[in-house]
């Protein structure tokens, strides 16, 4: 009988248990206010998935309320442990006000408990299904590419700036932390060096490592491969081809502006969530063993196509496929969860189909052999403005290409109506006396935000708009050098002021 292969070999210590608090519920991670028999459930997830603790006397928030490990229920723990089948073996022991269960990756997968088989999916255990426990693990012997580790990388090729980015993005509250203890964190890290998942998020140089991890970005003219108008290579780590991939689509895709009042809300062809959800699952589903392969995102007049090598997981059938949750790379799937760029529960499929439904659009097509390609079909214009067609008319709500001619007049107007007459009228005068078109379309957004509430964030700008931290932070810097903004107080606790005059 093969022995069970430890997630962590060293035993997690209070520094270990305040990160894992910080950096919230994952893949490895479960928090339980206290002890119930129902934890057997979880315990069969981790040894099943990739390992993982379970910590005792914290609330789902992190908030840590106590929990006391007694001899009862060490035994309690440990029996429930060994009544699984096969049998586990855990490590429990106090940390301070915490309880924490140390449970190793299973070599005898699946395992099951009195309620039935369970696996991990990002920062929840869910309960499998007929067809999921007949093809999980299906190549479980085959150690996946993520988890393998490239000879000679060392720490010193990580870069520390990605490492603040990845931090920043996932929100996770920590000031200082060493290279090292976060990586082991996230659980990247093996006996054999830094995994593979760990080098395509924060290595410096990754396609000097993993040369098949790159994208390309593609727009067409026309509806086939003949003439090329605009290409972008990202050989960068996976959050910026996330990043630099839905930015390339938003700058091929129509736009139409509908403006109510002082809001401006902008509508692509084609639902950006949807096309987000195939992007980040394009990202996590690939198969990086496969060399001399790209990501490829392709734009035509008539659709977007997403593709990315590897067809569906070893034992995934085409039957299944969308009702039935199995990744290829677990550990990157887990890191995309903790930025926030994927759901806990696999729908990403259906997330596709709804937003294009609501849209009124058809339904993507997803094809699979050797590559995985989805399909999003964009509208013809005549589609976008029906009604106006008709009849002959100008669409008042228009196309955006960049910059707004003569928006400041129009916005102080409207301002003013909202605001104030005196503010609006000063802020009109300014925006379009002083201005007039050179005010960009995103500078023009961000006053309209920040007048609606003055503390928002640059992150919040940047998810709310559509476009990069630092695309905001440019264009705050103009605001501001322009006399229109300022900021009021520190970078925490302050807040936004939009300048009257």
């Amino acid at each position: 009988m093969r022995k069970q292969v430890c997630a962590n070999k060293n035993e997690i210590d209070l520094k270990g248990v305040k990160l894992l608090i910080k950096e919230g519920e994952s893949l490895t991670v479960e928090f339980k206010e206290k002890y119930t028999s129902k934890i057997d459930e979880h315990i069969v997830a981790f040894s099943n998935t990739k390992g993982g603790v379970i910590l005792l006397g914290v609330h789902d928030d992190g908030l840590v309320i106590g929990e006391k490990l007694t001899n009862e229920m060490k035994g309690n723990i440990n029996s429930l442990a060994r009544n699984c089948k096969p049998d586990i073996t855990v490590n429990a022991i106090q940390i301070e006000d915490v309880v924490v269960i140390e449970v190793p990756e299973g070599a005898e997968k699946p395992y099951y408990c009195g309620s039935g088989y369970f696996k991990r999916m990002n920062g929840n255990s869910q309960k499998m299904n007929h067809e999921e426990i007949r093809i999980m693990f299906s190549d479980n012997e085959v150690m996946p590419f993520e988890e393998k580790t490239i000879q000679n990388f060392t720490y010193d090729d990580i870069s520390r700036e990605k490492i603040l980015a990845f931090i920043k993005e996932a929100g996770i509250n920590i000031k200082q932390i060493s290279t090292v203890d976060f990586l082991k964190s996230l659980s990247v890290v093996s006996d054999s060096g830094i995994k593979n998942a760990g080098i395509l998020f924060f290595a410096k140089d990754v396609h000097k490592h993993i040369s098949q991890a790159q994208m390309t970005l593609i727009a067409f003219k026309g509806t086939k491969k003949l003439h090329i108008f605009d290409r972008h290579d990202v050989k960068d780590d996976l959050l910026m081809q996330f990043n630099e991939a839905i930015f390339f689509i938003k700058k091929h895709l129509n736009i139409r502006s509908e403006i109510k009042g002082v809001n401006r809300k902008d509508i692509y062809e084609i639902p950006i969530e949807a096309l987000r959800e195939a992007v980040v699952n394009a990202i996590m589903h690939r198969d990086y063993s496969m060399r001399g392969t790209s990501l490829m995102i392709e734009i035509f007049d008539d659709r977007v196509e997403i593709i990315n090598p590897g067809g569906l997981p070893n034992g995934l059938t085409r039957d299944s496929f969308g009702s039935v949750s199995i990744r290829r790379n677990e550990l990157i799937a887990d890191l995309f969860y903790r930025l926030d760029k994927v759901e806990r529960i696999g729908m990403g499929i259906e997330k596709m189909k709804e937003g294009m439904a609501l849209a009124g659009l058809k339904e993507p097509v997803f094809e699979t052999d050797v590559f995985f390609k989805a399909i999003f079909f964009r509208p013809k214009r005549e589609d976008i403005f029906p009604t106006m067609q008709k009849v002959g008319e100008k669409p008042e709500v228009k196309l955006v290409d960049g910059l707004v001619d003569g928006l400041g007049d129009k916005l102080g107007d409207k301002l003013g109506d909202k605001l104030g007459d005196k503010l609006g009228d000063k802020l009109g005068d300014k925006l379009g006396d002083k201005l007039g078109d050179k005010l960009g379309d995103n500078a023009i957004t961000i006053l309209e935000m920040v007048l609606k509430n003055k503390y928002i964030s640059a992150k919040e700008l940047s998810e709310e708009i559509g476009i990069s931290e630092t695309a905001i932070d440019n264009n705050i810097a103009k605001l501001k050098k322009k006399g229109l903004l300022r900021r009021i107080g520190a970078a925490r606790g302050g807040y936004w002021e939009v300048v009257e005059g």
